[in-house]
């Protein structure tokens, strides 16, 4: 209480003060929770368009190609890396592509005979023109005894093989694959964890 004029002491309208304190917070609040969903937005098209155009996770069944890859893992392929022709189909590659006979289905095998090549198998052992292919892939275990009379490997085509030749459907079977049925090359294994790694 004032002493002199015996009068209540002034007091500031403390929640007009609150009031307009608040509003730049809750302004503040409002634009960091957009900007928080433009970001999540952005990344979920960012992560479609890489799913769709550049990066696809499958899933590997069987045992032909065991044993780089077995049963049931989860491996990411490169879709891009052929289109358009930025990157060419190597030997060495583990490809991706719809089985000639049934497009349906899609296998995934390693390539051996590249378009012009002459391929030979003689009791296990694979010729590319002329020469042994050194297969450091292939356990001795894993290698069967077949033979296979020299061809040459058309254009735009490619002879394929899996690791795991004595369960392996492949080149052997139903010749080489043209490259219309290839999209795609297997890069990464992401799942189990204890294999996670880039493929080779």
């Amino acid at each position: 209480m004032n002493e002199e004029t015996g009068s209540p002491p002034t007091v500031a309208p403390v929640a007009a003060v609150s009031d307009h304190a608040s509003a730049p917070r809750q302004k503040s609040a409002l634009a960091m929770t957009l900007f928080w969903l433009r970001d999540l937005m952005l990344s979920v098209v960012i992560a479609i368009v890489v799913i769709l155009f550049l990066y696809q996770p499958v899933k590997v069944e069987g045992t032909s190609m065991m044993p780089s890859l077995v049963d049931q893992e989860r491996i990411f392929i490169n879709k891009f890396v052929y289109k358009f022709g930025i990157g060419d189909i190597q030997r060495g590659d583990m490809i991706v592509f719809h089985f000639p006979a049934d497009p349906s289905k899609s296998y995934i095998k390693r390539v051996i005979g590249l378009p012009g090549d002459t391929i030979a198998v003689e009791d296990g052992v694979v010729y590319v023109n002329g020469k042994r292919l050194d297969e450091t892939y292939v356990p001795d275990e894993y290698r069967d005894r077949q033979s296979i009379p020299l061809l040459r490997v058309p254009p735009e085509h490619y002879y394929v093989l899996g690791d795991h030749r004595t369960s392996s459907n492949d080149s052997r079977a139903w010749g080489p694959v043209h490259r219309q049925y290839i999209y795609g090359k297997a890069v990464f294994v992401y799942w189990p964890l204890e294999k996670m790694g880039i493929l080779r």
